[in-house]
């Protein structure tokens, strides 16, 4: 459902998604990720970056999924990963705890308003019962220059 690929596909699996409306994914956060040879090497952390691709990746799932839902049945949805947008802003995220490797990402995403070819989106991540982050996205509904 996604056009990323390792070491960019930052999620392991979504669920509980309704297409167009919200989805729920996780990240298992393995000491292997490429970005921990570097942030940092004594003391791994997942850079903040990272936890929003996360969290926008699966914003792209729950899209991606409307758009399934939407082709006629017997209809070949085509590539629908093609219809992946762009990551437009990012709004009032705030960081509450530090990931590590060994921590089990819990991604929420729910889509709200449409602002033309945008699209305004709360998402969440936490580990356990622990938030780790929270804000708001803008993303676009295709491949459109932002």
């Amino acid at each position: 459902m996604l056009p990323h690929r390792w070491p960019m596909l930052m999620i392991d699996r979504a669920y509980d998604v309704v297409p167009g409306v919200s989805g729920r994914g996780v990240k298992s956060v393995s000491v292997n990720e490429p970005f921990f040879a570097g942030h940092y090497p004594d003391h791994a952390v997942m850079p903040g970056v990272m936890i929003v691709e996360s969290m926008a990746q699966l914003v792209a799932v729950v899209y991606v999924a409307e758009i399934i839902e939407a082709a006629q049945p017997g209809a070949d949805a085509g590539d629908a990963s093609k219809s992946v947008g762009y990551l437009g802003s990012i709004s009032q995220m705030r960081f509450s705890r530090l990931v590590v490797p060994g921590d089990q990402l819990t991604l929420e995403a729910t889509l709200g308003e449409r602002l033309g070819e945008l699209r305004r989106v709360s998402v969440r991540a936490s580990v356990g019962r622990e938030q780790v982050a929270s804000g708001s996205l803008v993303v676009t509904s295709g491949r459109r220059a932002v």
